[in-house]
């Protein structure tokens, strides 16, 4: 992603949309408190905040799909007159010209691109479909905004960034006025999401307005006009883009400083953890790999950049023992393993942090308390005479609800209750408190606000002084060069060698993320011995390539 100033462009003094005093309650829980929003024509507003801080559901009740409990939402017409919009009715939005980019791609895999974007758009009962008239005005769609894709292609074979263009053609195809993206570059490598960028900021020079729900800061200021940051259901600041900074909108967003992450230099110790042409299939790229080496050693954090889909949750799967190569061997403190088993790599002092923690990372019909020692109940310290010491259980809990900072109502509380930062706060407290050997951390950080992730990259870089062992693997191209020592890309299940974090920026490795090789580093095979040679110590005066500006 590029670090441009945010555009300059002019955006018209029209007013598109108001929201005024928007509230909405779930029973005790205020999510909306009376928020004020405008949005103009041309212009890209950027909606930041924490997780749980109401975003989502501000623009869920734009979109019709929540009724607030008080406030309206006017949208103008076409003769520029603010109207009050039907709440509750999302072909009501539709028709008044407001398109929403869910975060998770709402298409259909096995249609055409075309047929995706038509859908719905058409009489139930006609005989025959004629498909000329909307595909030529996809093509001029595509032509003023640059937005190209082969709409005959099916879904499924289209790249993360085609498929997300299908659903902004499918927005403008209804010529949608606001367009409404959330977490737009979750998935994009570095230079998909330099090019959705440049598209919104041409299609704002047409009038076209955008509210984009946001984590990354960087990206916000490289592409908003205005930015207005909500935080506990309220709406706690609003500035223009040029008059921001990352460290006064972060403050915004938490109410607080927020420290920045720096790792220090040093020398890995003893390889942990290593694959040898390590081969899995499993029929899709998702889930395979072809020839691995790969080597993570005490005292050292080793990412995986790569976008979604590319092999991460079969790499993942293999080093948490809850699969097996085909091909290939993995070794454990320079032991080979003979048996694959979750339990038993554990037991080895190997922990994870699985990329869904909703699902696999708590049980949230449980309470915070057993979910801390769900992993650990045949052991010592909760048994007592044969049984469960539950009080043992809580006593931990609520040690790490103050040591982690776990907001809840108490160690008995529901974990379901529980937002994303706090779940994950949760399972770092059960993973660290072991203090593991290894650390498999997949997405650590994905969908935390820059509170949560402040204190995520914090504990990893504790847990790597302490001589850790962590393997990261992430798509936030920040994160990885901030925290990691060396990085190597997943593309189609084959694993580049690892490169020292030092020697490689984000351009770089967003190329690779899409397949390319940098210099003489190619995926495929490799060379496990010369990855586990002990990498000289770097200039300690030298700029890193994570290093915030």
């Amino acid at each position: 992603m590029s670090s441009a100033a945010n555009p300059s462009l002019e955006t018209s003094p029209q007013l598109l949309l108001q929201l005024a005093a928007i509230t909405k309650k779930f029973g005790p829980l205020i999510a909306n408190d009376a928020i004020d929003l405008d949005v103009h024509k041309g212009e890209i507003v950027a909606l930041l905040g924490e997780n749980g801080a109401g975003k989502t559901t501000l623009m869920n009740i734009l979109f019709g799909h929540y009724v607030a409990d008080g406030g309206t939402v006017m949208v103008a017409g076409a003769n520029g007159i603010l109207a009050p919009l039907e709440p509750g009715a999302p072909q009501a939005a539709l028709d008044a010209g407001i398109g929403m980019v869910h975060q998770h791609f709402t298409l259909a895999e096995n249609l055409s691109g075309l047929d995706n974007i038509v859908l719905g758009t058409e009489p139930i009962f006609r005989l025959r479909r004629d498909r000329t008239g909307a595909r030529a005005k996809l093509t001029k769609l595509m032509a003023g905004s640059g937005l190209n894709v082969d709409l005959d292609q099916p879904v499924h074979k289209l790249t993360v960034g085609e498929k997300q263009r299908v659903e902004i053609l499918k927005a403008l195809y209804r010529d949608a006025r606001l367009l409404v993206l959330d977490e737009p570059t979750a998935v994009l490598t570095p230079q998909e999401a330099d090019s959705l960028f440049a598209t919104l900021r041409q299609l704002a020079a047409t009038g076209l307005s955008v509210i984009i729900i946001a984590h990354k800061l960087a990206e916000v200021l490289a592409v908003s006009h205005r930015i207005a940051v909500l935080r506990g259901g309220k709406k706690v600041g609003e500035m223009a883009t040029d008059q921001a900074d990352r460290r006064s909108i972060a403050e915004l967003m938490v109410g607080r400083d927020v420290p920045v992450s720096r790792r220090s230099e040093r020398v890995p110790g003893k390889p942990v953890i290593g694959l040898r042409d390590v081969t899995i299939d499993r029929g899709d790229a998702r889930r395979s790999l072809h020839g691995v080496n790969l080597m993570a050693r005490e005292g050292e954090i080793l990412g995986i950049a790569g976008v979604s889909g590319n092999g991460q949750a079969a790499l993942a799967q293999l080093i948490a023992g809850l699969d097996r190569p085909d091909i290939g061997s993995v070794e454990i403190f320079g032991e080979k393993v003979t048996k694959f088993d979750a339990h038993q790599f554990a037991q080895n002092g190997i922990a994870r942090i699985p990329e869904d923690r909703h699902h696999d990372g708590m049980v949230g019909s449980m309470t915070v308390a057993e979910n801390i020692a769900i992993e650990d109940v045949r052991s010592r310290d909760y048994q007592k005479f044969g049984f469960l010491d539950f009080e043992a259980i809580r006593k931990r809990a609520e040690h790490a609800i103050v040591d982690y900072d776990v907001r809840c109502p108490g160690p008995d509380a529901p974990a379901r209750l529980l937002s994303g930062g706090n779940i994950q706060k949760l399972i770092l407290a059960r993973v660290l408190e072991k203090s593991p050997k290894l650390i498999l951390a997949n997405q650590p950080s994905r969908g935390l606000d820059v509170g949560a992730q402040s204190e995520v990259h914090r504990r990893l870089l504790e847990a790597r002084e302490c001589g850790a062992a962590v393997v990261l693997i992430s798509e936030d191209l920040d994160e990885l060069l901030t925290l990691s020592d060396q990085i190597a890309v997943i593309h189609a299940g084959h694993v580049s060698a690892a490169i020292a974090a030092h020697d490689i920026d984000r351009s770089e490795l967003g190329l690779m993320m899409a397949g390319q090789k940098k210099g003489d580093t190619d995926f495929g095979p490799g060379n496990f011995e010369s990855s586990t040679k002990p990498r000289e110590k770097a200039d300690e005066n030298a700029p890193r390539s994570g290093d915030p500006a």
